[in-house]
């Protein structure tokens, strides 16, 4: 079935920020494509079903909720990551309903979005991070499900955390809003 548009500023929005210099997909999903809302400006996030099926599922289930929206980035740290997620605020909360891991050949670089979870491989929640910068090591140890296709310049944006605190932000920038980009085009 195809979409009717009917909200154009996110459509003309979506277009222009992929038509810039910075995406990297020349045709996303709509299906398949998260808008951030944040203060500063959107980001777009192209979804990975092929590497993470059953995350991609529960980022659109929450998604529909509106789980995400007005979420704090609890732990930033600079040239490192951007974590977000816990509708505690700091790190120990989320949506009740743990993962089973979807490690892929996936590499986290920069724009990756990939799940926060425990020591445990399979306590992934609702927790998630931006990476800031590129991070071998954690490639094949957390699961990426989606990558920044554009405005990541928002996301180097996001107040960083206490260095000496683990990335611990106070007063923390928050998610205005996250949507699925087909959902915001009906």
């Amino acid at each position: 079935m195809k979409r009717k548009l009917l909200w154009p500023s996110v459509a003309i929005a979506f277009a222009l920020a992929l038509g810039s210099d910075e995406a990297s997909a020349a045709d996303p999903d709509p299906e398949n494509t998260l808008v951030l809302y944040l203060e500063e400006g959107r980001v777009f996030i192209e979804l990975l079903p092929d590497a993470a099926p059953g995350h991609v599922a529960r980022i659109k289930e929450l998604v529909a909720l509106e789980f995400y929206d007005d979420l704090p980035f609890h732990r930033v740290i600079d040239g490192f990551m951007a974590q977000t997620g816990d509708p505690n605020g700091n790190g120990t909360g989320g949506s009740g309903q743990k993962l089973k891991a979807e490690f892929s050949d996936v590499r986290h670089q920069r724009g990756v979005v990939s799940m926060a979870r425990s020591s445990n491989p399979n306590s992934a929640d609702s927790q998630f991070f931006i990476m800031l910068a590129d991070a071998p090591h954690l490639d094949g140890q957390y699961t990426a499900w989606g990558r920044v296709i554009s405005g990541m310049k928002y996301v180097d944006a996001i107040k960083k955390g206490d260095s000496n605190n683990n990335g611990s932000v106070r007063e923390p920038d928050r998610i205005v809003k996250l949507r699925l980009v087909a959902d915001v085009m009906e």
